[in-house]
Order: structure tokens, then C-alpha cells, then sequence
């Protein structure tokens, strides 16, 4: 990998890594407390409240979660945009609670620090100074307008006019503080992450180069004796050959292509490490790279590879990332692991995505799991192993780092199951195959993101460097 992309991969590490499942359980535990102190203020303080207003606005908070849970998967993972609106949300429930209970005087408008503290440390710094200016307007707001706390009794519980401006001012204080200290130690551990990141990346390029250059002085080790071998040989035969032309020119033939093969073996870690046709494939080539070691495993590996109608008809060029054919390897491995008989690769793009989709004929992902898949200890078919794998069970780890491994390109994963396992009779439809019965998992990609350019895909490539002994 060049410098250039280090940037755009440690962007695309820091995005989408905020869990949905771990704001949701945050919310969770404020409403608890949200409706624990209305009780307690009831119960035990005997202050008269607006209940409906106040279960009104918990009400809203229950919804949102029950909205998300219900949509989205456990494991989703947010954008910054999403987390952003999320936590202006609750700025805003929180500042309509304290609207209610009176206020500043209320000692749970402290609390007003925690979605600024959450923004600090997971957001970047427009959109925590967009989290902070909502949290300060609204504490500005509630200090001067507000229902007062009043007792069963009729005594108005308020706070010193002197005492309210300093709670004001100490939350102000607060909110910058706090998202200010936040965001610096989250910023040193991000810097200190990425240059880890650099570093990894760094010893695995020179880690390929190394093992590249074992593997070709092995094969050149290995193969030296029996090219010899063949090149005495083919000598002997010349020299018993003189008198037959047309068989002496034939092993003639031999020797030199013996001569050329251990000039190929010298030169090929120099040349291979330099050349311009291996940095970059097209999709069809790429998909079948990343299934190669599992094609010969008692599955039937098939591919479907065409563009969705109307698109253009020519293949997206890829960079042949390592990180994207392992994770793609991961994906097929896992679907022949558990594959009844065969299994479907298919690759399409538009003019906007690019979409890779691979299926298989097996039990499919358990549904209790489903919206689990891609977290590491989370066995994939623990309840739906095949019947040629029975009590198959694996960690969850071969998804989880193909996901990661994914959405560092750029890519959004997808996991459901099929329902259909008839065969496809349509008139006019090519061959019959089973229609996709078992699990989907679906791979797309901006085609902007990852796709070569179409202009420079058409540039020459350069001289190829010659292969010398």
C-alpha cells in the first residue's frame, strides 16, 4: 500500500465505530434514572410534578430505542451523523425534563455533561462543538424559563438567584472543560493508534517481500535438480541425435526451455515486485482469486458475473487489496464450510455501486443470531451446521475479520437468508441452479471508493521489466 491511501485507510478505520447496541444501552440506564427520580420525587419528597408531560417525554426516549432495536441489527454501527443526532436527541429529552422539574434547581441537570463527554470522545470536533452549543443553549434555556418544584404543601423549592448563576456557569464551564479534556485524550489515543496502524502496516508489506523472495529461492532450491536433470538429459539426446535433424531440433527445444525456466526462477521476486498488472484486476478475476483455494473442496464454486441492466457493460478494475481478497476468501470459505452441495458467487455493478453477493444452499445463519454476525465469538451456524459438517462450531472469528477487514475498504455487509430452493425453469434462462436457499451475505461497495479510475484504467501500463539471468 502507497502513503497515499495510509490517510484514507485510518479514516476509514476511525468511521462507523460507534456501536448502536452500546447508545441504546447508555439511554437504557438514563431512563431508568429518568423514572426512578420521578417517583422518588412523588413518593418520598411529595413534589407535585406534570406526570404526563414527564412520562411524555421518557415516553419518547423508550420509543427511540424500541425504533432502533427493531430496525437496525445488534451490531450496527453508526455514522457520525447518526451518533451526532442521537446525542442532540437526548440533549434535548434531558432539557424538556428539567423544563418540568423545575429547572436549574433541579440537581440532575448535571447530567447535561454525559452526551457532550460521549460526543468529545467519539465524535470529531465540529460535530462535538455542534453537541456543545445545543447542550449550553439548552441549560441557558432552562435557567430562565421553567415550571418551579413545588410540594405537596404548596412551598416553592427554588434556588438563591446567586447559587442559580453559579450552577449556570458551572455547567458552561463544565461542557467546555470536559469536551475540551475529552476530546484531547481521545485525539493522543487516535494518534498513538495510527502510528501503531502505520507501523503494522509497514512490517506486513516487508514481511510479504520477505516470504516472496523464500518462496522463489525455494522453488528455485527445489526445482534446480530436476531442470538439471532434464538439461543432461536433453544434451545427452543432442549428441545422440546426429543424424536425425527433425528429433535433434526437438531436444534442442528441451534444453532451452529448461535454461529459460531457471532464468524465470532467478528474476522472479526482482520482477515480480514491480509489476503493474498485479496491483490492480478486474471484478471477475478478483472474485475468482479470493475463491481459488476453495474450489476443489466438494462444493460446487459457481460464478455470475454481469452488470445490472442498463449499467455499463464493462468490468470495475479493482485494487488488489489484501485486506479485500482475505476478507472475500473469509466470506467463501464460510459459506462452503456449510453448504449443502453448491455455492454462488455473483458480482454486478451500476454506475454508483459495486456489489458482490455470496450465497449458499445450506440451513442458513440461525435466526437468534442473525443480527449478531460479524462480532467475534459469535459462532455463525452453531444451530444450522450441514449435513456433511454435523456438529460443526466455530468463534465467529472468520466473519468478524472479514467484516473488519470489509469495512476498511469502504464496504457495507449484509447477512439474511434465502428462502427459495427451487430450480430456476424461467423459459429462456440459461442452465437451471438452485435459487439462493441457505445464507446471503452481501458485499457493496461505492464504485467511486474503489474502483480505478476509468481514464487512467486506459493509460499504458509501462514497459515490462525484461527477465534476465
Amino acid at each position: 500500500m502507497t502513503d497515499d491511501a495510509l490517510p484514507l485507510l485510518i479514516e476509514q478505520r476511525r468511521s462507523n465505530w460507534v456501536r448502536l447496541r452500546t447508545l441504546i444501552v447508555l439511554r437504557w440506564i438514563a431512563i431508568g434514572g429518568q423514572l426512578a427520580a420521578i417517583f422518588a420525587a412523588q413518593s418520598a419528597f411529595g413534589i407535585v410534578l406534570d406526570v404526563g408531560l414527564c412520562y411524555l417525554a421518557v415516553g419518547a426516549a423508550v420509543i427511540a430505542n424500541l425504533v432502533a432495536i427493531f430496525i437496525y441489527p445488534e451490531n450496527k454501527r453508526l455514522s457520525e451523523e447518526a451518533v451526532l443526532l442521537m446525542l442532540v436527541f437526548d440533549v434535548t429529552q434531558l432539557a424538556f425534563l428539567l423544563y418540568l422539574t423545575g429547572g436549574l434547581s433541579n440537581p440532575f441537570a448535571l447530567l447535561v455533561l454525559a452526551p457532550v463527554t460521549i460526543s468529545a470522545s467519539t465524535l470529531q470536533l465540529r460535530s462535538t462543538l455542534f453537541v456543545g452549543a445545543t447542550a449550553a443553549l439548552m441549560v441557558s434555556l432552562v435557567a430562565f424559563v421553567h415550571e418551579p418544584l413545588q410540594r405537596v404543601d404548596g412551598t416553592i423549592l427554588s434556588l438563591d438567584p446567586m447559587f442559580r448563576f453559579g450552577f449556570w456557569a458551572a455547567i458552561l464551564i463544565g461542557i467546555a472543560f470536559v469536551a475540551a479534556y475529552a476530546h484531547r485524550v481521545t485525539s493522543e489515543v487516535h494518534r498513538m493508534s495510527d502510528a501503531l496502524l502505520a507501523t503494522q502496516m509497514a512490517l506486513a508489506r516487508e514481511q510479504k517481500l520477505t516470504d516472496l523472495g523464500g518462496v522463489v529461492a525455494a522453488a528455485a532450491h527445489e526445482l534446480g535438480t530436476p531442470l538439471a536433470t532434464i538439461k543432461l538429459a536433453s544434451s545427452e539426446l543432442i549428441d545422440a541425435l546426429d543424424d536425425r535433424e527433425d528429433l535433434r531440433a526437438d531436444a534442442e527445444l528441451i534444453r532451452e526451455q529448461a535454461d529459460r525456466c531457471r532464468d524465470i526462477l532467478r528474476g522472479m521476486g526482482r520482477a515480480g515486485k514491480s509489476d503493474t498488472h498485479l496491483r490492480s484486476a478486474p471484478l471477475s478475476a478478483l472474485l475468482r482469486e479470493a475463491a481459488e483455494p476453495h474450489s476443489n473442496r466438494g462444493r460446487d464454486l459457481s460464478f455470475d458475473i454481469a452488470p445490472v441492466p442498463g449499467s455499463d457493460a464493462r468490468q470495475p478494475v479493482l485494487p488488489r487489496r489484501p485486506e479485500m481478497i482475505h476478507g472475500l476468501r473469509n466470506l467463501v470459505q464460510n459459506a462452503v464450510d456449510f453448504a449443502r452441495s453448491s455455492v454462488m458467487v455473483e458480482g454486478a455493478w451500476t454506475d454508483r455501486r459495486i456489489i458482490v453477493r455470496i450465497s449458499d444452499d445450506g440451513d442458513g445463519f440461525p435466526p437468534q443470531v442473525l443480527g449478531r454476525i460479524g462480532d467475534p465469538f459469535v459462532s455463525s451456524r452453531r444451530d444450522g451446521g450441514s449435513g456433511s459438517q454435523p456438529g460443526y462450531e466455530g468463534m465467529g472469528l472468520g466473519l468478524f475479520i472479514a467484516k473488519t477487514l470489509l469495512e476498511r475498504t469502504g464496504a457495507e455487509l449484509s447477512f439474511s437468508n434465502g428462502s427459495d430452493a427451487l430450480l430456476d425453469s424461467t423459459p429462456g434462462a440459461g442452465p437451471s441452479r438452485p435459487f439462493r436457499a441457505g445464507a446471503i451475505v452481501e458485499v457493496s461497495w461505492p464504485r467511486a471508493g474503489v474502483a480505478q479510475d476509468e481514464t487512467s484504467g486506459r493509460k499504458p501500463l509501462g514497459e515490462n521489466l525484461p527477465i534476465t539471468s
